[in-house]
């Protein structure tokens, strides 16, 4: 008989020993200080390293198109020359020394690469204008279903472009030694064209990729991590009682079983997008907004902090204009740096593939608790969340929860059983972290 069948080894995206109690840390470098530059984040990293991260992100640090821009400085998504420096931030040697400090202290730089668009008098304009889309008239095209109008999208049908965009990305990793990019709109660019980037990336040392996108296919040849939108969306839903729990369970359901199981998600309470647009992680979350954090560090994925959350995150950054944060001690940036010191003592909170499934750990009150086990060589992590607005007494079902424990944050012990009723305030959460260590 025919056999039609034969096996193929698939392509898997290696993961850097970084990312596995990897935490990322978004700045936006006009807004991040007063000075506005390079040398604002320079003076900030010993305070962004202290909240236990270990990689920044910058938002596009190229110059910005002056043609048809938006507000007085316009969005750095609209980008004028693709191995620039924006003058705003400083000089190219002030960038080379940025990343130089941050790699001292043991944080890996990524910056954010815009490869689906560009400003309108980028450089590329005149020199190659068969590289842009154009629309039905034959000009250049802002996106046609977005408020997009400060940009013009690009055609990858062009074999030169892709050749372009590859070679500018590989400049970056050469002249500054950067370790990677947030790749804006990835979804938006072509699959193959991500494969063509890695594999020219990957020749000049390994590099972390993330796209701003949520599809599984992504993972394929080419990306590290991708953003948990819909991680993000059901939290909020959540927060504002007005969708079933039931769902949140769907995403951890479809994140197991639909995607690569070295696929990193990025999980996050707040980005640049979310504080300008939709409102700060208050407005977002409300009462729920700890809860949501725990498990956006300790649930499956890894965590992002946008610059000024630890500081309360106290209004919605300007997008177009100079905003600065106003930086302050706040109880959730003491609440990041815990958790993410307790998420790096236990082996079995580790990011992806190093760390341990989440298991759910059913109770009597489904619709408003949401509790699970992630375990590692006999260690388990009990998490219970009340995701409700009501004080709930429960108690947990199956014997995989039981057991001694402590608080993740005291030493008391705690002996956990089925049968017994446990008590959890509206929007509350509980950790406790298992001391009978299987041998």
């Amino acid at each position: 008989m025919q056999q039609y069948y034969s096996a193929v080894t698939p392509y898997k995206v290696t993961q850097p020993a970084w990312t596995k109690y990897g935490v990322i840390y978004q700045i936006n470098t006009r807004q991040f200080s007063q000075q506005g530059n390079f040398q604002g984040v320079i003076d900030g990293l010993d305070r962004i390293a202290g909240l236990g991260v270990n990689c920044i992100w910058l938002m596009p640090i190229q110059p910005i198109g002056q043609m048809n821009r938006k507000g007085e400085l316009g969005s750095p998504y609209a980008v004028k020359d693709y191995y620039g420096i924006n003058p705003e931030f400083g000089s190219k040697s002030d960038f080379k020394r940025l990343v130089k400090e941050a790699h001292k202290r043991g944080l890996k730089v990524l910056i954010d690469w815009v490869p689906n668009h560009s400003a309108w008098d980028c450089d590329l304009v005149e020199k190659h204008p068969s590289w842009y889309a154009k629309d039905y008239k034959g000009d250049f095209r802002p996106s046609p279903w977005w408020d997009w109008s400060d940009i013009i999208e690009f055609d990858y049908a062009k074999p030169e472009l892709r050749e372009y965009m590859v070679n500018a990305m590989v400049y970056w990793v050469e002249t500054f030694d950067i370790d990677g990019f947030r790749c804006d709109v990835a979804g938006y660019v072509p699959n193959d064209f991500w494969y063509q980037a890695r594999q020219a990336l990957d020749a000049i040392k390994p590099i972390f990729l993330l796209a701003e996108w949520e599809d599984r296919d992504l993972h394929e040849r080419a990306f590290n991590m991708s953003y948990a939108w819909s991680w993000n969306e059901t939290m909020h839903e959540v927060a504002h009682e007005k969708c079933a729990l039931d769902r949140l369970r769907k995403y951890y359901s479809w994140n197991e079983r639909a995607w690569p199981d070295n696929a990193l998600r990025m999980t996050f309470v707040s980005n640049h997008d979310k504080n300008a647009w939709d409102g700060t992680q208050h407005e977002q979350f409300k009462e729920a907004l700890p809860a949501a954090i725990v498990l956006s560090v300790l649930g499956e994925g890894m965590p992002l902090i946008h610059n000024g959350q630890e500081a309360g995150e106290t209004k919605r950054l300007a997008f177009f204009e100079r905003d600065p944060i106003e930086w302050q001690s706040h109880e959730i940036g003491q609440l990041y740096s815990d958790l993410i010191r307790f998420k790096k003592s236990v082996p079995a909170l580790a990011n992806g593939q190093y760390g341990g499934t989440m298991i759910q750990v059913p109770n009597t009150q489904m619709d408003a608790i949401f509790s699970f086990v992630r375990m590692d060589e006999g260690q388990k992590v009990f998490i219970v969340l009340n995701l409700s607005s009501k004080t709930v007494e429960c108690e947990f079902k199956e014997p995989l929860f039981e057991g001694q424990y402590k608080q993740w944050n005291a030493q008391t012990p705690v002996n956990l059983s089925a049968g017994k009723t446990e008590r959890f305030e509206p929007w509350s959460y509980a950790i406790w972290i298992s001391t009978d260590v299987a041998g």
